[in-house]
């Protein structure tokens, strides 16, 4: 439920991105996605380690259900939890 309009204009998704390091960030996005910036808007804040991976092509929608950009995410997925969550 709405708590307050005020509230919501004034919500800012970044404004603790810092916190996240030194823990490693990584945003995916499709090259024709209208959301995108809000990926690199991150990753120009956040601090090291971070990685931004644009799949080329795919739109935001893109990335839930057509194979040929699911794939290459979920392979860097893989790849950033096999390296980063690795024990």
């Amino acid at each position: 439920m709405l708590r307050s309009v005020d509230q919501l204009a004034q919500y800012d998704s970044y404004a603790m991105i810092e916190l996240i390091s030194p823990r490693p960030l990584l945003m995916i996005a499709g090259s024709q996605a209208e959301s995108a910036y809000f990926s690199r808007e991150a990753i120009a804040q956040a601090a090291e380690p971070k990685e931004l991976v644009v799949v080329d092509g795919a739109t935001h929608i893109d990335l839930y259900d057509k194979d040929e950009y699911v794939t290459p995410a979920v392979a860097k997925l893989a790849e950033f939890f096999g390296k980063h969550l690795a024990g």
